[in-house]
C-alpha cells in the first residue's frame, strides 16, 4: 500500500515529518536518504524531485536565515527554549510565507493544526501569535485571528 499526500495538509505534515527526521539526525544524514527510508519503512511515495522533497530541502538549507527572521518575533523568548516541533513548524510556516502565494491566514491555520498535533499542549497559541505578527509585518495590515 502506498501513502500519497492527497491534500495540502498532508503535504505539510509530510514536510514536517521529514524536517523532524533531519533534525533528529542532527543534519548529518542527507534528506534524500531520509526520504528513501520513509518510502521503504513507512510505505510512502515521496518523489525525491517533487514538491515535498524540494520544500523540505529548502527549509533545511535556509534554517539559519529562517531562525533569524523568527528571533525578533519571540519577544521575551529565546529560540533555543522552543520545543523542536514548535521551532520546525515556525520555520516551515515562515518559509511558506516567503516563498509561496498561499495566503498567510491559511499558512497560520495549517501551522496551528500542526502544532496542535505535534507540539506541546498550548504551543499552537504561541505559534499563532508569532506567525500573526510575522504576517502583519510582511503586509503592514492586521491579520484576522484564526483561533
Amino acid at each position: 500500500m502506498s501513502n500519497v499526500a492527497t491534500s495540502r495538509r498532508d503535504v505539510r505534515s509530510l514536510i514536517f515529518h521529514l524536517l523532524y527526521a533531519v533534525e533528529a539526525f542532527d543534519y548529518t544524514e542527507p534528506l534524500s536518504e531520509i526520504i528513501y527510508l520513509f518510502n521503504r519503512e513507512f510505505e510512502t511515495d515521496i518523489d525525491i524531485k517533487g514538491e515535498i522533497a524540494m520544500t523540505a530541502q529548502a527549509v533545511v538549507d535556509q534554517r539559519e536565515a529562517l531562525d533569524k527572521s523568527i528571533v525578533p518575533l519571540l519577544a521575551n523568548w529565546r529560540l533555543d527554549r522552543l520545543g523542536c516541533s514548535t521551532r520546525l513548524i515556525l520555520r516551515l510556516a515562515m518559509w511558506e510565507m516567503e516563498h509561496s502565494e498561499t495566503h498567510s491566514t491559511v499558512i497560520i491555520n495549517e501551522a496551528i493544526e500542526l502544532a496542535k498535533a505535534f507540539s506541546e499542549k498550548d504551543a499552537y497559541k504561541f505559534v499563532n501569535g508569532i506567525l500573526d505578527e510575522a504576517a502583519k509585518q510582511r503586509t503592514n495590515e492586521p491579520i484576522e485571528k484564526v483561533v
